[in-house]
Order: structure tokens, then C-alpha cells, then sequence
């Protein structure tokens, strides 16, 4: 995302912000030692390119970015279909047996 909102956006004062935090957070985390990956997932500019592009409504971020996940998701399981791979189904685990496992 922040190589396309380069083109559009090098000049906009919020991409502006996302890409100094781009810049200087990793370094400031990475200096802390216990985070294995201090840069920015994929949603980091996000916002600002949907901002950029009429989506104003910030209440609606989330559902989009869950509704993009959801095809995501589906798409990769209709490809995992068509090529005849088995249906997976996630192992199901109490907390209890979540604790145990863990030492708690």
C-alpha cells in the first residue's frame, strides 16, 4: 500500500505523518528489544488512502478491511476446491486445555 500511495498522495499531510512514523517508529521499537518486527503491517496507510479517496467515514474501516479479509479468505478456498485439496478444519480447544498447555 504505501508504494501505490506514493504516486497519489506524496504530497498529503497525513501520508506525510504515516510515512515519518513509517520512518522512525521501527528504529524506536527495534531499540526495545522484544519485538521481533517493529515495521508496519500492510494497514498502515490504509486509512489515508481511503481518506484520500472519499471514504470519510472512519467507522467503516474496520468493516472494510474485515470484508477484504472475508474474500480473501474465500477466494483462497474456492482455488483450494478447484484443485481438490481437503477441506481443513481447525483443531478446537478449550481454555482449560489452552492453560494446560501453556503451564497456567
Amino acid at each position: 500500500q504505501r508504494n501505490f500511495a506514493l504516486k497519489p498522495l506524496p504530497n498529503d499531510p497525513l501520508f506525510k505523518l504515516v510515512s515519518d512514523l513509517y520512518e522512525v517508529v521501527p528504529d524506536v521499537l527495534g531499540s526495545i528489544g522484544k519485538i521481533q518486527n517493529p515495521w508496519p503491517n500492510v494497514d498502515a496507510h490504509s486509512g489515508v488512502l481511503l481518506k484520500h479517496f472519499g471514504i470519510n467515514e472512519e467507522s467503516y474501516y474496520t468493516v472494510l478491511f474485515g470484508v477484504s479479509r472475508a474474500i480473501g479468505v474465500l477466494s483462497n478456498l474456492v482455488w483450494a476446491r478447484a484443485y481438490g485439496l481437503p477441506i481443513e478444519r481447525p483443531k478446537s480447544l478449550s481454555t482449560e486445555a489452552i492453560k494446560k498447555a501453556v503451564g497456567l
